[in-house]
C-alpha cells in the first residue's frame, strides 16, 4: 500500500485523491481550510463536488509540510508519491514549496494533473518542472476525465506520461485500479499539448453549439481542431501516435462535447452574449482554455503554424472581436488540401 500526498483540493485533485484512497493511504492538502473541514466532517467536498461521497479512507491535512511528509514516511521509497493537483498557475509555487521541505535527491515520484501552458513563460508543465528542479523529473496523469465522474467511481481511462519508467510505474500503481484504467506513455510533449489545446477547442465548440450551428459544424470544428493540435505538437517534438490516443482525440472529444466541461460552458455562455468576466465569476473555477489561448496563439505564430480556430478563440476572448465577425472570417478561408 502506497503513501500518497495530493496537493490541491479543487474538483480534480479531490477526485483523484478519493480514487487513490480506495487502495492506498492518501492525504489531501488544500489552501482552503473550510474545504478540508467539509471533507473531514461530511465526507464530501461541498464546494466542488457537492453531493458526491468521497472514499472513507481519505485523510486531509491543512499543514503543507505535514501533508508532504506523509508520503515521505513510507519505509519503501518506491511506495511514495506526490500528486500535484493544483491549477497550472500554481505548479511552480508548489514545486518551490516542496523544494524547501527536502532536497530533490530525497523526493518521491511526482505526478501533476494540471493542463495548459504557464501564462508568463509559455512553458508546458514538464518544462516548468525542469526549470524549477534543474532536471527532468516526474510525469503527468492526463486524458479524458471529468472530476465528478471519477469521484463517483464511474469507469474511465487515463494516460501516465513520463520519460521515466519508474515514474510511470508509480502512477500505474497508484491509479490503475477499481474503475480506472491507466495506460503508460513516454511522450510527455504530446500528452501535454493534447491536454492543453483541447481546452481551447472546447471553448470554440461551446460557441458553435451555443449558436446552434448544427452537428455538421461541430464535427468539422472538432476534426479541424485536432489538425491544429497535431500541427503544434509535432512541431514541438511529439509523437504522432500520441494524438490518436486518450490524451489526444479522447480528451478532445470529451471536453468538446461533455456538458461537465468548464471550457465548453465558457463557449456556450459567450454565444449567449455574456461578458468573459461575468462568465468566469459564474464558473467559480479555472477555465484553462481562456488562460492559455494567448500563449498558444503566440507560440503558433513563432513556429509559423496555422491555427485559425485557436486564433479565432483568442480574438473573441481577449481582443473583443465579435463572434459573428470571427465566424465569417473562418468560413471565408480559401480551400486547400486537407492536412
Amino acid at each position: 500500500m502506497m503513501k500518497i500526498t495530493v496537493f490541491g483540493a479543487g474538483a480534480w485533485g479531490t477526485a483523484v485523491a478519493s480514487h487513490m484512497a480506495r487502495c492506498h493511504q492518501v492525504v489531501l492538502w488544500g489552501r482552503r481550510a473550510s474545504d478540508l473541514d467539509d471533507i473531514r466532517s461530511h465526507g464530501e467536498n461541498t464546494r466542488y463536488l457537492k453531493g458526491i461521497p468521497l472514499a472513507s479512507g481519505l485523510q486531509v491535512e491543512p499543514d503543507f509540510e505535514l501533508a508532504a511528509r506523509h508520503a515521505l514516511s513510507h519505509p519503501d521509497p518506491d511506495q511514495r508519491l506526490w500528486v500535484i493537483g493544483t491549477p497550472m498557475g500554481a505548479l511552480r509555487s508548489t514545486l518551490t514549496q516542496l523544494l524547501a521541505i527536502c532536497p530533490i535527491d530525497q523526493w518521491p515520484s511526482v505526478v501533476w494533473l494540471c493542463k495548459g501552458f504557464e501564462s508568463d513563460t509559455g512553458l508546458m508543465p514538464h518544462q516548468v518542472v525542469e526549470s524549477v528542479l534543474g532536471q527532468t523529473y516526474g510525469g503527468a496523469l492526463t486524458g479524458p476525465s471529468f472530476a465528478a465522474e471519477v469521484a463517483m467511481g464511474l469507469p474511465c481511462a487515463l494516460t501516465a506520461a513520463s520519460a521515466c519508467p519508474k515514474t510511470r510505474q508509480a502512477i500505474l500503481a497508484a491509479a490503475h485500479h477499481s474503475s480506472m484504467r491507466v495506460y503508460a506513455l513516454d511522450d510527455i510533449i504530446g500528452a501535454e499539448v493534447g491536454g492543453a489545446v483541447k481546452n481551447i477547442m472546447a471553448v470554440a465548440t461551446g460557441i458553435c453549439d451555443g449558436l446552434r450551428l448544427g452537428l455538421n459544424a461541430r464535427a468539422a470544428l472538432i476534426t479541424r481542431g485536432m489538425a491544429e493540435i497535431r500541427r503544434l505538437a509535432l512541431s514541438l517534438g511529439a509523437q504522432s501516435e500520441t494524438l490518436n490516443g486518450l490524451s489526444g482525440f479522447g480528451d478532445l472529444i470529451l471536453t468538446c462535447t461533455g456538458d461537465l466541461s468548464r471550457n465548453r460552458r465558457v463557449g456556450l455562455m459567450l454565444a449567449q452574449g455574456k461578458s468573459l468576466s461575468d462568465i468566469l465569476a459564474e464558473l467559480g473555477q479555472v477555465a484553462e482554455g481562456v488562460r492559455c489561448v494567448s500563449v498558444v496563439t503566440q507560440l503558433a505564430q513563432k513556429l509559423n503554424i496555422e491555427m485559425p480556430i485557436t486564433e479565432a478563440v483568442s480574438a473573441i476572448v481577449h481582443d473583443g472581436k465579435s463572434i459573428q465577425a470571427v465566424l465569417q472570417d473562418l468560413l471565408a478561408r480559401e480551400s486547400k488540401l486537407e492536412s
